[in-house]
Formats: structure tokens, sequence, C-alpha cells
């Protein structure tokens, strides 16, 4: 059997915390209809989550992998890598069980800004904002235009069923046969990932989510249902992937809404 952790922690606000409503023509847009990246392998990586609660540790290296694939290349994270900064965002001590309580979000991407996301060859510093949970288009436009969208979400029980070969549902929805167990967001616990793509903006149409080393497909009502917070990671040090990157005086706002946040976190 595949073991799967989970690690995200209830969803919290800081003052200040930056806001992609900043960046006013990116969120004022229509997301597209579909975004289809069957084409890209955006190489989702377990970096430590089948044995730690790093998950927001994890869903960052792999925005790294996200945003290098839409450029067309890679950028190497490894387990070791997503541990460290784990400990680094969250008190983890490797070595000790008592201090692997998982993550607020809001901290981890906060202790990202400010003191880098630490590899072997390079220390990368994304910019972030929040958005609400319940606009999808925005979600959606976190999705297109950022790579990916950093998701807290509330899994239920009836999410980590798994098949005699320890294969979870091959679609989460809201309606999962009763032997799968409770399906009641939050009856498992918090998790962080990540929504790649989408096939239509329907209750039924389906979305990519990149979770534990794989693909994870789930509804769009599903989504609704589970998700207590959603991000945008953007990182300038990378190439802009693809033609909906924010860019101009969007770029400079959220740029400057960081600054500013980092100035009174400090």
């Amino acid at each position: 059997m595949k073991k799967r952790l989970l690690g995200c922690r209830p969803a919290e606000r800081r003052p200040g915390q930056p806001h992609l409503s900043a960046m006013r023509g990116f969120c004022a847009r229509q997301a597209p209809a579909r975004l289809i990246r069957d084409h890209i392998d955006p190489r989702p990586g377990m970096l430590g989550n089948d044995a730690l609660g790093d998950c927001t540790s994890a869903g960052i290296g792999n925005h790294l992998h996200a945003t290098a694939a839409l450029g067309g290349f890679d950028v190497a994270v490894t387990p070791d890598d997503a541990v460290r900064f784990y400990g680094r965002s969250t008190g983890y001590v490797p070595g000790n069980p008592n201090t692997d309580n998982g993550g607020v979000e809001v901290d981890v991407l906060t202790t990202a800004a400010r003191d880098g996301y630490a590899l072997e060859t390079q220390t990368l510093f994304p910019i972030w904002g929040s958005a609400d949970p319940s606009d999808l288009n925005g979600i959606r436009n976190i999705a297109a235009g950022l790579s990916a969208a950093y998701l807290g979400v509330q899994l239920a029980q009836a999410d980590m069923w798994e098949d005699q070969d320890g294969n979870l549902p091959p679609v989460w929805d809201t309606d999962s046969p009763a032997d799968h167990g409770d399906p009641t967001p939050g009856s498992a616990g918090g998790h962080c990932l990540l929504l790649w793509d989408y096939t239509g903006t329907d209750d039924t149409d389906l979305v990519m989510l990149l979770t534990w080393g794989a693909r994870q497909k789930a509804t769009w009502r599903w989504v609704r249902s589970r998700i207590m917070e959603v991000h945008g990671l953007a990182w300038g040090q990378l190439h802009a992937p693809g033609a909906l990157y924010p860019a101009g005086d969007d770029w400079a706002a959220l740029v400057a809404a960081n600054e500013a946040y980092l100035r009174g976190a400090a």
C-alpha cells in the first residue's frame, strides 16, 4: 500500500497578507473555459509526504516543477529540499515525530517569500497572494496564469479509500460509494495540493490535481465542497510560463503587496 500523509492545518489569515486582488487586470479577466495540459508533464513528486506531514512544503516544490514544465525545462527539487524547508517553515525537527504537526499555508508561504525555498544549487523566492476560495473563476485564472493553484482542502475519509492495489478513487467526487467511508469534508484532515488543469467549468467537469507524486482527477463540485483556501505563487527567477502570466502593472502591484507585507511581518 502506498503511504499518503496529510499536513495542512486549518486556514488562517495574517494582517496585511498579500491578495491577488492587487492585480486588477489579472483578477478581472474571464478565465479560459478549458485548460488542457495533457501534453505537458508537471513532474509531481512525493517529496517526503509519504513519511511526514510536509504537504505544504511539497506543494511549493511541485509548483516549481509545474512552472518549469510550462517553460520546457525542469527544476531539481529533492525530498531533502522539501523536508528541510518543512522544518524551516513549521518548526519540524528531523527525528522528532512530536514536531511533525503540519503547516499553516500562509505561514509557509511567508517563510518562502522571506527566506526562499532552498535547493542544492539555488534558492528561489516566490511572490504570492491569496484569493477567495469560493471564486472558481479566480481559481481557474490562477491555474491558467500562475502555473497551478496552491490549495488547502479538507479531505474526507472517502477520498482516502484505496482499492486492493493501493490506488485512490479514479475521480474524487461528492457522490462516493457508501463503502468508501465517511464523505464529510474534513473527516480525514487537511491537505495541501495543486490544481493543474481542467476540462471545463461545469460541476461535473474534471480538474487535475497534483498530489503525492501523482495526478488525481476530481470534479469541480468536489473542489467546491472541500476547498478552504487558495493562493497563487509566481517565480520571478524562472521564465514566465505562458501568455497569461501577470506582467506590467499587475506584476508590479503584486511585488509591492509582498514587500509591504514582509515589512509588516518582520
